[in-house]
């Protein structure tokens, strides 16, 4: 039997496979010239028909079975020596960046869509940290009117997403994959996406985890707070009576767009308890303090409303800050509570007592518009 057989060349053929189909070609060799003693050279002349014919489909039988060993060896050679190829997408090119901000960029592959031609622009990921009527409504509205920063609202207020690190994880992995659908959202051309994210809705409860999270994901903290935290508390109370009332045809509105809906609701003046003013003034601070020191090994900027509206400069250096190109951001949010405090509170003389010779006295006075 010829070594090239199955059509393999000695270089290409499994040293194995040779000796094995050495070995059985021998056999069937043996058997042939067994059968040809026996029943061609010892059998009548007249059963020569017949023993051919057996001789013949013995050896059409063997031949079926070397060439079901040839085409398993040949199918197992080939497979060993041909690369299994699949689609290779082509990567992004590096971005014209500071060697700090690489943990910074990311490109997301949403599983709800393609980002298509969009897929290679670097998406940035922010938080949002701040309490409650310190102007974070406002201020995300303004970042949402930027063409490429989308921020998902106050995802956390729903107590199930935040109810275990597990859950927090799992839906900041949503959010930050681009696969959070918002009347944010802006898919394709997204290139800093976020949410809101109150300090009372499991920040201050699992900071540890979500600051490693924070540093191993890259995401960039905003803290936004209210300098003149009377001014906050005030805010609170009327929102928190407004919510039961629903002064504005029955309905509850955190935020309005127009000067009569704040005219209207600015109509209501909350009472103060001044005895616990001081207390529940400074455990703001307290919590403020805290936030601050728990974050501070993340990336973040830290804000004041009293700012922005003052200075819209403030805008620009946020923007920097998520390295989007500047714009002239707008909001269509008004205003509720504005001039002096002496008109928003019904006990004024009790508040103003409680305050004076403290060093919160600054917050009885000052105002601001936008």
């Amino acid at each position: 039997m010829p070594d090239d057989l199955c059509f393999l060349s000695k270089k290409e053929a499994n040293p194995d496979f040779l000796f094995r189909l050495r070995y059985t070609t021998n056999k069937i060799l043996d058997i042939l010239e067994l059968f040809y003693d026996t029943f061609i050279i010892k059998a009548p002349k007249k059963s020569t028909l017949l023993l051919r014919m057996i001789v013949l489909v013995f050896v059409m039988v063997c031949g079926v079975y070397i060439c079901s060993v040839c085409l398993k060896q040949i199918s197992i050679h080939n497979s060993a020596g041909i690369l299994t190829l699949g689609v290779i997408e082509k990567p992004c090119p590096e971005p014209n960046i500071e060697p700090w901000e690489i943990p910074y960029v990311h490109y997301p592959k949403p599983k709800t869509y393609s980002r298509a031609e969009c897929a290679c622009n670097p998406v940035r990921h922010f938080a949002i940290l701040s309490m409650q009527r310190s102007g974070s409504g406002w201020f995300e509205t303004l970042l949402n009117n930027h063409t490429n920063i989308s921020s998902n609202g106050e995802i956390f207020s729903v107590k199930v997403r935040r109810s275990n690190v597990s859950m927090i994880t799992e839906t900041l992995d949503t959010i930050y994959n681009l696969d959070w659908l918002s009347s944010a959202s802006k898919n394709e051309c997204t290139a800093a996406v976020g949410l809101k994210w109150m300090l009372n809705q499991g920040v201050m409860q699992h900071h540890d985890q979500i600051v490693e999270y924070f540093k191993t994901r890259g995401v960039s903290a905003i803290f936004l707070f209210r300098r003149n935290l009377l001014r906050r508390m005030i805010s609170v109370l009327a929102n928190s009576y407004d919510r039961q009332a629903k002064l504005l045809n029955g309905t509850h509105k955190s935020h309005v767009h127009s000067p009569d809906e704040a005219e209207k609701l600015a109509r209501y003046k909350p009472y103060i308890n001044a005895t616990l003013l001081i207390p529940n003034l400074e455990l703001v601070e307290d919590t403020t303090a805290k936030a601050l020191e728990y974050f501070k090994s993340t990336r973040h900027i830290i804000l004041y409303y009293e700012d922005i509206v003052k200075n819209h400069t403030k805008l620009l250096e946020v923007q920097d800050f998520l390295k989007v190109p500047h714009s002239d951001l707008r909001s269509r949010q008004v205003k509720i509570h504005k001039g002096s405090l002496s008109n928003l509170v019904e006990n004024w003389d009790e508040v103003q007592k409680a305050i004076k010779g403290t060093h919160y006295e600054s917050f009885l006075f000052g105002d601001y518009r936008r």
